[in-house]
């Protein structure tokens, strides 16, 4: 079969990736959608730049053995050490994280103040630094490491007082720079977006990369023909999309905040 039917392959250290997937939906309502949930080693963000790595090629063999046609790498940890590798190494598009968040962050900043939040690991890469500065060199970037926010989303505790008072705490720092812009640099934290805009306060613009992830992939299927078609003649059962959720643990906890955040029940099939 071409591969203009074969599904977009999205993954993440856990359920953060489902910002991503929901853009996609929402963008590309036509494509079937693979997504893997790394649950089992989750968070990446306190790993070892090695350890990421090998999750990472690990986690694009499991989409390939599903015959997709691009792979998405929903994970800024991930696209800050492993994406130049994985595309030395697999031979199709690899769309990251970094890049389309970093290009959003320059059009929206007026004053030229960016704060990123993220894993200490892609905190300690300076990824979205150095992207960011691709754009605008005039930038003045303010990085934060927040360990403890992936581990809370993957709880569920998107509105816990405790959720409230570690958002406090990490975004001290950032609200002293007065930063007027501020990058979600991990997948997870689209989660927290209310916590978060109540910390920083109504004027601070928060950058969600999904959007324009989601953009990039549309416009690579486009360039290389590999959208699926509106019509299946040949397939009249497949004309509508089909998404796959797959985990490595805790499939009850992933399905619970998965429907939170989707709007509707997911079945998550464990590897």
């Amino acid at each position: 079969m071409s591969l203009n039917y074969s599904p977009i392959g999205v993954f993440d250290s856990g359920l953060g990736g489902l910002t991503v997937v929901k853009e996609l939906i929402r963008q590309l309502p036509r494509e079937h959608i693979v997504y893997y949930g790394d649950t089992a080693r989750v968070p990446y963000g306190t790993k070892s730049k090695e350890s990421i790595i090998r999750f990472s090629h690990e986690n694009t063999r499991i989409l390939l053995k599903r015959n997709v046609k691009m792979v998405v790498v929903a994970c800024n940890t991930s696209s800050s050490y492993a994406l130049v590798q994985l595309r030395k190494h697999f031979h199709l598009p690899i769309v990251g994280v970094i890049d389309p968040g970093a290009r959003k962050a320059a059009e929206v900043t007026r004053n030229r103040k960016v704060g990123v939040i993220a894993t200490p690991a892609t905190v300690n890469s300076r990824s979205y630094a150095r992207a960011i500065f691709r754009y605008d060199r005039a930038i003045q970037v303010s990085s934060q490491a927040c360990p403890l926010f992936v581990p809370l989303v993957e709880e569920g505790w998107l509105r816990k007082p405790v959720t409230t008072a570690v958002a406090r705490e990490y975004l001290k720092p950032l609200r002293k720079t007065g930063v007027d812009t501020l990058v979600l640099g991990c997948t997870h934290y689209p989660l927290l977006k209310s916590v978060l805009k109540d910390v920083m306060g109504a004027k601070v613009a928060l950058v969600d990369s999904a959007t324009e992830v989601a953009a990039e992939v549309k416009r690579i299927l486009q360039d290389r023909q590999l959208l699926r078609p509106s019509a299946v003649r040949l397939f009249p059962s497949g004309r509508r999309a089909r998404y796959s959720f797959l985990i490595s643990d805790r499939p009850q906890q992933f399905e619970k905040t998965a429907r939170e955040f989707l709007g509707y029940n997911i079945k998550a099939v464990k590897i």
